[in-house]
């Protein structure tokens, strides 16, 4: 750990008494776990976090008033995501017999917490089960289509809310990210990276800021540089009642956690990603980008975002490992490596094509897109644009919200084909790979989405299954977008489908399992 410039014994003492009294601790003493930064103390149902009295160049905590003003932005920023988490600052204090206490709880903007006598502050919060944490969640792999569904929407939600930045430097920013890696990747040792790795990492990535830069810098210019939460990996997520709850954001440094928002979500993405979730990554770009705006336009910008995110972890990991010895150290090294291997690998470029997904209600449609996603393209896979979702969208409501049945007319069928091919062209546009879900019965709707491809690869994928399996599979929904029911199959099974063309057909009549392992060999190539 780094060395402290002041010693905060006496203070970590108060702390570990504090939770010991009242059964708080466990068996009398806190766990304790020390960062970087701070020291934390979990009780049985409080935390207490003390700032570490360190200088590490990009985070200062030299002083109790630097200290303070950390504490007090950890409190305010979090409150944002996890308010109930966060319960509030408290001075430690000397009393009149020489012996520490702690202050009052108080709120990160009071002058209560603030007391010029103070030798120090904490942040105060509220425990949570360890088997909470995202990241014990997904190594479980309970990461459930419901949980990655909620926890978009919420980061969406979030930077929806987020301040923005008038700052339109959008490429400029970015730069300073990557040479900032770059000083941290040639600052370790010698013999931590294979040899001629971090520099052929870095002058690819300032190649690719270069190339994209006109993208990055409308980014900022629309608004979609915001105070984010900066830190957005699996261990910073928990299930805070059963919901997936953000926390622990970078406070210290408000600068560099002002970034465009789809920077903020990819350090989750490559999380996910380089874990081996695939498919919850990609619903989580797709979750995102369907309840939020502006995501399509920086698609383009997501393999170099998503390859600076791993090149961040791979020197911290590799800092991190040095202060280990033995097993510990090998094995730290061994992961920051396969980290920095994945930074270079998210910068390739994805292969533009345009798959269409077409079938009657019941057919599996959204079932095998959404499996497909992943699978084509580069991390974290093609961009999965659902009609039954924008339908919603259009409609102004959230995608599991029904409506009504004369809602469905022609008219706003046509609508949303139209809106359908219009995304489409959009992402292709920008560079990334789509999966387009939609029944597509009528051959001019057909011929429409093969347009949209304008000259990139197209396949259309047809799913045929049994009026008694599609009848079923409509019941069997819940929370789902679609508002097809029984009713709806028995008209659908008298369209005049006509001739398909080059759209190949596939027996849908089998598990999902089954329907992908025949799709995917028609899409190889």
């Amino acid at each position: 750990m780094p060395q402290a410039l002041a010693d905060q014994s006496e203070t970590i003492a108060l702390l570990e008494r504090e939770l010991a009294v009242g059964g708080q601790g466990e068996s009398g003493k806190p766990l304790r776990i020390d960062t970087h930064g701070a020291i934390l103390l979990l009780g049985r149902e409080r935390v207490l976090k003390l700032k570490r009295a360190v200088d590490l160049g990009y985070l200062d905590f030299s002083t109790p008033a630097r200290r303070l003003a950390a504490c007090q932005a950890e409190v305010r920023l979090n409150r944002r995501t996890a308010p109930e988490m966060y319960v509030g600052l408290r001075a430690v204090l000397r009393g009149g017999d020489g012996a520490l206490r702690l202050g009052p709880i108080v709120g990160p903007d009071s002058a209560g917490g603030q007391s010029a006598d103070a030798l120090d502050h904490v942040v105060e919060m509220r425990r949570f089960p360890a088997e909470g944490l995202l990241s014990e969640v997904a190594a479980r792999g309970e990461l459930t289509p419901g949980l990655v569904r909620d926890l978009a929407d919420g980061i969406a939600r979030f930077h929806a809310g987020a301040a923005i930045s008038g700052d339109a430097q959008g490429a400029a920013r970015m730069r300073a990210v990557i040479e900032g890696n770059a000083r941290s990747l040639a600052a370790l040792p010698e013999g931590v990276w294979p040899k001629g790795a971090a520099q052929a990492l870095t002058s690819a990535s300032l190649e690719e800021c270069a190339r994209i830069a006109d993208v990055l810098d409308a980014r900022a210019r629309g608004g979609w540089v915001r105070h984010c939460h900066g830190d957005l990996h699996l261990a910073n997520i928990c299930l805070w009642h059963g919901r997936p709850t953000l926390f622990d954001c970078l406070e210290f440094n408000a600068q560099l956690a002002t970034t465009d928002v789809l920077y903020d979500l990819a350090f989750l993405l490559m999380d996910l990603w380089h874990h081996g979730h695939q498919a919850q990554a990609s619903q989580l770009l797709n979750r995102y980008a369907d309840m939020g705006e502006g995501a399509d336009t920086g698609l383009a910008a997501l393999p170099l975002f998503l390859s600076v995110r791993a090149a961040i972890r791979a020197h911290v990991g590799a800092s991190a490992a040095l202060l280990a010895t033995g097993a510990a150290r090998a094995e730290g090294l061994e992961k920051a490596r396969a980290l920095l291997a994945s930074a270079q690998a998210f910068l390739a470029r994805p292969g533009v094509r345009l798959v269409a997904v077409g079938g009657l209600s019941g057919s599996g449609k959204s079932t095998l897109a959404g499996a497909l996603a992943p699978h084509l393209g580069v991390a974290p896979g093609a961009r999965w644009l659902r009609s039954d979702v924008i339908r919603k969208r259009l409609a102004g409501i959230a995608p599991e919200q029904r409506l009504p049945a004369d809602s469905y007319t022609p008219e706003a069928s046509a609508q949303v084909y139209a809106a359908l091919v219009e995304r489409c062209g959009a992402v292709l546009a920008a560079g990334w790979p789509v999966v387009a879900d939609a029944v597509f019965a009528r051959p001019d709707e057909r011929a429409a989405i093969a347009d949209a491809a304008q000259g990139v690869r197209f396949d259309g994928l047809w799913l045929d299954a049994g009026g008694d399996v599609l009848t079923a599979r409509v019941g069997a929904r819940r929370g789902d977008a679609s508002d097809a029911d029984a009713a709806v199959v028995r008209h659908q099974q008298a369209y005049a489908i006509g001739d398909l063309g080059a759209w190949r057909r596939i027996d849908a009549s089998g598990t999902p399992v089954q329907v992908l392992d025949a799709a995917l060999p028609l899409l190889a190539g």
